[in-house]
C-alpha cells in the first residue's frame, strides 16, 4: 500500500516571509508557494528574452529511452542554457537575496557549498499527458535507499511565466511524501495536489518530495515555467555551464552567481576544496 499523505493544498506565503519560516513549511509539507516572487516586469522581460530561442526548440525528447521520452513529454518544450539567453535570469533572479537565502538555508549548515543543477524553461503544450511522478534526488540514485533520513542534496524552485492551472498542466505535488519511509514509492496521481500559480509566483520544494508536471487538457494553452533546481556542490549538475556560458557574460555576474554556475571553486563541508586548479581557487586561474 502506498504511504499516506496529505491531500491539502500547499501553503502560500508572501515574498516578504522569512527564509526560516519558508523552510519550516517545506520541512513540514514538502513545498510552499511564494506569491509574486517575480515582478510583472521581470516576467515580461524573461518571456521576451526567450521568444526567439523557444521558437527554435522542437517539442518532445531526443532520448532513445522510452521512459525518458515519456518524462520529457511529446508536446513539451525544454529550453536549456537559459543563463546565456536571459539577462534577467542571470543578473536579477539568480542574484536575488531570497533565492540565494533559500539555497544557503537548504545546504550550507549540513553540506556546505551548493550550485545549480540546471535552469530551463519547461513549456507543457495542449494535449500533454501528466508527467510520471518522481523525486528529484533520482538524479543521484545512491541517495534513494536512504529515504527521509538521507541529507537534503537537492531542492527546486519553479517560477510561473504563465498562469498554472489544473487544466493546463500545473505542477502536481504529494505533500508529506518527503517523509515516506521508502523513496522507491512515488505515490499515485490521486494523491497529488495542483500547484496553482499566477505568472510571477514560484513554488519551492524539497528534492525528496514526489511530484510531476500535470496533464494539459486544454486545446490551446501553453503552461510555461522556469525550473531552477539547486544541489550540493559535490554532485554533478545536468548542465555543464563552464562549457556553455561565455567568460564575457560570466565577468558581468556577481561572485555568488559565478559560483552557482561553476566558475568558482566549491567547498563541501569537511572538504579542502573541489573544482580547483593546483589546489587553488579556479576563479583566479581564469581571471575572475
Amino acid at each position: 500500500m502506498t504511504a499516506e499523505s496529505s491531500t491539502a493544498a500547499l501553503q502560500t506565503v508572501r515574498r516578504s516571509t522569512s527564509v526560516d519560516d519558508i523552510m519550516a513549511i517545506v520541512r513540514a509539507d514538502g513545498g510552499v508557494i511564494i506569491k509574486e516572487f517575480l515582478t510583472s516586469d521581470q516576467v515580461a522581460r524573461v518571456n521576451a528574452e526567450i521568444t526567439e530561442p523557444m521558437a527554435r526548440v522542437r517539442p518532445g525528447s531526443t532520448h532513445e529511452v522510452e521512459r525518458t521520452r515519456a518524462f520529457h513529454g511529446d508536446n513539451t518544450k525544454r529550453l536549456t542554457n537559459l543563463i546565456t539567453y536571459s539577462p534577467t535570469l542571470r543578473n536579477e533572479i539568480l542574484d536575488d537575496d531570497l533565492f540565494f537565502g533559500l539555497g544557503e538555508a537548504t545546504f550550507r549548515e549540513a553540506l556546505g557549498d551548493w550550485w545549480l543543477c540546471t535552469a530551463q524553461v519547461i513549456e507543457i503544450g495542449p494535449g500533454s499527458p501528466a508527467q510520471p511522478l518522481h523525486r528529484d534526488i533520482g538524479n543521484n540514485p545512491p541517495f534513494i535507499p536512504l529515504g527521509p533520513v538521507g541529507p537534503m542534496i537537492f531542492s527546486n524552485l519553479i517560477f510561473a511565466l504563465t498562469e498554472f492551472t489544473e487544466e493546463n498542466g500545473a505542477t502536481r505535488i504529494i505533500p508529506g511524501s518527503q517523509r515516506w519511509p521508502s523513496f522507491l514509492d512515488v505515490g499515485t496521481p490521486e494523491q497529488t495536489v495542483p500547484v496553482l500559480m499566477d505568472a510571477g509566483d514560484a513554488v519551492f520544494y524539497s528534492g525528496h518530495v514526489s511530484h510531476g508536471g500535470g496533464a494539459n487538457v486544454t486545446a490551446d494553452q501553453y503552461r510555461r515555467g522556469v525550473t531552477i533546481p539547486m544541489q550540493a556542490a559535490f554532485l554533478t549538475p545536468e548542465e555543464a555551464y563552464p562549457l556553455l556560458v561565455s567568460l564575457d557574460i560570466v565577468r558581468t555576474l556577481s561572485p555568488r552567481v559565478q559560483k552557482m554556475l561553476g566558475f568558482r571553486s566549491q567547498y563541501p563541508k569537511g572538504s579542502p576544496g573541489l573544482w580547483q586548479n593546483d589546489y587553488a581557487e579556479i576563479a583566479d586561474f581564469i581571471g575572475l
